[in-house]
């Protein structure tokens, strides 16, 4: 695609997809207008960036699909005072998107050839205030704990104990919870020492976690 019609699909993608989801805080729908998708997809798919669709990426991962990025943003509702933690950076797009509204992120990637690629991406897009990790962030990430903001991009069957007690008070995380066919997206807030709340934002589909924890299952 040329400059023009890349643009038109951006703008199409915001406006048909993202606005039309329930999307509608200006500053999250101006950021994923300014910031270019096709830099961050994998080269063969840079004509489907804007598409309603999950596109593949290496070692059987999927990025999100763009209503569900444009949520997780939304949700997080981001200060240039946050410090963000981020599981699974992937392509380096949703963490440039934090990054813009945030403090730094800290994008935590369990595999090597992704986070390589989501480092070469943000760094191609002048995107500086971030770190990329190699590492498996599932069970928490005290490195820079804590967190204002967390946002796990693969779905877990059950919410981290050691990510919530990773959140600073008053911090937020978004996170996918369940198992297919019932999955929802849930957003955490820690709001003492020892509480926090939950709140159902909406029912989806994604890709699970390298790592996650299972439930117990009861013996009977």
């Amino acid at each position: 695609m040329n400059q023009r019609e890349t643009d038109l699909a951006r703008f199409n993608m915001v406006e048909q997809q993202i606005r039309t989801w329930s999307v509608l805080d200006m500053k999250v729908l101006d950021l994923l207008q300014q910031t270019p998708r096709e830099s961050y997809v994998p080269p063969e798919y840079k004509k489907i960036a804007y598409s309603d669709v999950s596109i593949p990426l290496a070692n059987g991962q999927k990025m999100m699909h763009p209503k569900l990025e444009a949520h997780l943003v939304q949700a997080l509702a981001l200060t240039s005072d946050d410090t963000v933690l981020q599981i699974g950076a992937a392509t380096g797009y949703v963490t440039a998107l934090m990054a813009k509204l945030a403090k730094h992120v800290y994008g935590v990637e369990i595999d090597p050839e992704l986070m390589k690629n989501a480092g070469a991406n943000l760094r191609k897009n002048n995107v500086t205030n971030v770190t990329i990790e190699e590492g498996d962030a599932i069970s928490g990430w005290e490195e820079h704990a804590p967190y204002n903001a967390i946002a796990v991009t693969g779905s877990v069957p059950i919410i981290p104990e050691a990510l919530k007690r990773n959140l600073a008070i008053g911090g937020r995380m978004f996170i996918v919870v369940g198992e297919m066919p019932v999955m929802e997206a849930i957003l955490v807030t820690r709001t003492g020492d020892n509480s926090w709340t939950e709140k159902s934002l909406f029912e989806t589909e994604l890709p699970p976690l390298d790592n996650s924890a299972k439930p117990q299952e009861f013996v009977f």
